[in-house]
Formats: C-alpha cells, sequence, structure tokens
C-alpha cells in the first residue's frame, strides 16, 4: 500500500508505517503525477483534493488531518467510492488558547477588563462550542450564533447575526467556509455588515479568510480606528494583503489551531477512520506519543488577582503576540517570496502545548480562582 502525505502532517511513521510505504510531499504543491498510484492520500487544509486531482488514480482513501472540510470536493468523492475521513475538534483548544490570548492583547491596548465585555460567537461548532463553554465558565456575557444548531435546537437560546453585530463588543468567527445554501459562509461579513459593528468593537477570524471580505475590512479600518481587528486567516492565502495586516492588532499565518496536541491528535483521529475503512486492527495509542509538556505545573497562592492569574496561565502556555511578530517580519513586498514565507512558518512552527489539562495547584481557600481554572480545562490540584 502506498500512503501519500502531506510532509507536515506529525507522527506518520508510528501510525501508517506498518501499513506500506508512506510518500511524503508538499501539500501546497499537490498533484496529479505525485498521488497517481497512491492508495491513500493524506491531507492539510491547504491541498485541495478533488476530481482534477484524483482522476485516474488510484486512491482509496483521503484523509485530512484538520477539522475543515471545504478543500474536499465530497460530491466527487461519493461518485467515485473514495472513502474519506476528516479530524473534527483536534485542534479546537488550540484556537480557543489564540482567541484568549488575542483578548488579553487587546485588552491591555485598550486598558479596558475583559469581563465587562459582551462576546459574540458566531459558529458553535467543534471550535466555537468550546470557546462559548470557556468563556461563559469564566461569567462572561456571551451570544451565540450558529442557525444550523438553532433549526435542531429551536429555543435554545441561539441569537441571529444582527443581533451579534448590534449587541456584542467582541465578536469571534468559527463557522466552516460555504460558498453555496441558505447559510453559506463566504464573505458573511461583507461591507454591508462589517460597517454595522459596534463603535469600539473587537473583531477575531480564526476560522477562514473569505468568512470576512478582507478588501471592505481594510476599507472600515483605515475608516474608523475605533475598531480593532485580529485575524489568523486570510481571503487569499497564503497571499496575504499586507496592508490589512498592517492594520490589524493581532495577524498570523493561519496557525491558530497548531498547537503539538492538535495537530497529533488530528494525525490520531484520522489513523482510527483509515483501520476502519480498511478493517485492520488500531494498535497505536497517541498517549504513548505525545511529549512531556515543558511546563509541568503552576502554583498560585488564594490572595492572586483573577485578571493576573488568567493572564499568567494563559501566557505561560501560549502568547500570540510571537506568532505576530514573526508573520510580520516576513510580509514582503515580492508576493512569490510572501506566498513562501507563509507556509514556511507553518512547515517550522516551533513547539507549542495546550492549557486543557495544566496541573495548577492554589494555596488557600480561593473558589472564584478555582472556578476560573475549571472553566480554562486547567486541572485543579
Amino acid at each position: 500500500m502506498l500512503i501519500v502525505a502531506d510532509d507536515n502532517i506529525p507522527l506518520l511513521e508510528p501510525f501508517f508505517q506498518s501499513f506500506g510505504e508512506i510518500r511524503r510531499v508538499p501539500g501546497r504543491g499537490l498533484d496529479r503525477a505525485m498521488v497517481k498510484d497512491a492508495d491513500v492520500l493524506l491531507v492539510r487544509s491547504i491541498s485541495q483534493v478533488d476530481r482534477a486531482l484524483l482522476t485516474g488514480s488510484a486512491v482509496r482513501f483521503v484523509g485530512t488531518c484538520t477539522i475543515g472540510t471545504d478543500h474536499l470536493d465530497l460530491d466527487y468523492f461519493a461518485e467515485a467510492g473514495i472513502q474519506w475521513a476528516s479530524a473534527p475538534g483536534c485542534n479546537a483548544r488550540g484556537v480557543v488558547d489564540y482567541v484568549l490570548g488575542s483578548l488579553l492583547t487587546l485588552a491591555e491596548l485598550e486598558g479596558c477588563a475583559l469581563s465587562q465585555r459582551r462576546y459574540g460567537v458566531v459558529g458553535a461548532g467543534q471550535v466555537g462550542g468550546r470557546l462559548v463553554k470557556v468563556l461563559r465558565g469564566l461569567g462572561w456575557d456571551v451570544r451565540v450564533c450558529d442557525p444550523q444548531l438553532e433549526a435542531a435546537q429551536p429555543g435554545a437560546g441561539y441569537v441571529s447575526l444582527d443581533e451579534v453585530l448590534e449587541q456584542c463588543d467582541v465578536i469571534s468567527l468559527h463557522t466552516p467556509l460555504t460558498r453555496e445554501g441558505e447559510h453559506r459562509t463566504w464573505h458573511l461579513l461583507d461591507r454591508e455588515r462589517l460597517a454595522r459593528l459596534r463603535p469600539g468593537a473587537w473583531l477575531i477570524n480564526a476560522a477562514r479568510g473569505p468568512i470576512v471580505d478582507n478588501l471592505a475590512l481594510r476599507q472600515l479600518l483605515l475608516a474608523r480606528d475605533d475598531l480593532q481587528a485580529v485575524l489568523d486567516v486570510w481571503e487569499h492565502e497564503p497571499q496575504v494583503d499586507a496592508d490589512l495586516a498592517e492594520l490589524c492588532v493581532i495577524a498570523t499565518p493561519h496557525i491558530a489551531g497548531h498547537s503539538l496536541d492538535g495537530k497529533q491528535r488530528g494525525t490520531a483521529q484520522i489513523y482510527q477512520a483509515f483501520c476502519r475503512a480498511f478493517g485492520f486492527q488500531a494498535e497505536v495509542d497517541l498517549a504513548d506519543l505525545l511529549p512531556a509538556p515543558w511546563l509541568a505545573g503552576l502554583s498560585l497562592h488564594a490572595d492572586a488577582g483573577l485578571d493576573w492569574a488568567l493572564s499568567t496561565l494563559c501566557r505561560s502556555v501560549y502568547d500570540p503576540r510571537r506568532d505576530d511578530a514573526d508573520f510580520r517580519r516576513s510580509l514582503c513586498p515580492d508576493p512569490a517570496q510572501q506566498r513562501l514565507a507563509f507556509d514556511a512558518l507553518r512547515k517550522h512552527y516551533p513547539l507549542r502545548r495546550e492549557i486543557e489539562g495544566l496541573p495548577v495547584s492554589v494555596q488557600g481557600p480561593a473558589a472564584d480562582l478555582r472556578a476560573m481554572l475549571q472553566a480554562l480545562g486547567c486541572r485543579v490540584a
């Protein structure tokens, strides 16, 4: 069996080497010649896998080690009898950590309390749903917009996108990218909707670039200095609107979910799906492969202020300002060099872990502090 895989997918050998030959290829440059003789194709979100790529190939299974599937032609897969799998939720916690880190930076710049803002989460699937749970666990005011979930769960308290725009000080986008249908998300925030952002609003997009009209957002940020934006995804990536990036408080190269835990979890999920598809016994356990985190634990005193504790805990694990600085240094006038730099930052991304499960001990009684730790997903000692 020949397994062709994006060379940025971790743990390929431990999970797949017993099944045949593994051939690593650049995901951005994937072409028909590379996959012609493959039985299995493993990709990430940068590879478009469709009829043009797979026609005439031997591929019987496609796995994407990512949450999203907008880069997969699922209709063609069904027509051609190709089995497929994605990794829902694999990097959701990493994205939540990214959003928390971004909020801390925005709050410091503006000198405001995060607990006093009203949050609008658009898309409450694997990522958005976890973010909502964390924010509400912190005691913050959250509105949730997800038309599909609302249709399935009437009366569950969902609000419309119009209500989010009108009522929320912070809007965080976590929808899949869809270009057709009643609930399409391509340019969900178009020029008209962007113009309705509340004074002083913060916009965070760590989902897919084309959910926001990037040109309209750039023009809006130039016209309104009260607004703040955090972008991890871009409409034409790996080509980036450098002028838009310059206007953002935080700008990063699609790495919000790039925690080591998330990437390795994605490979493990595809391994499990692969074994089910081909009738193999799954014998490799991710728990045996994850390295120990560099930060073994933290100890807090009961008198620690909640704002200080939140900032210290989140940033001890991950701070997006480092990725922002690396990304800004990579931006250059040459489009070809900029695209190469974008992919290089992702390919050589530094080790990063997640806050969930971090052991934290609290010295003394502190109910509010313990509640905050539980909301973050820390293991409270």
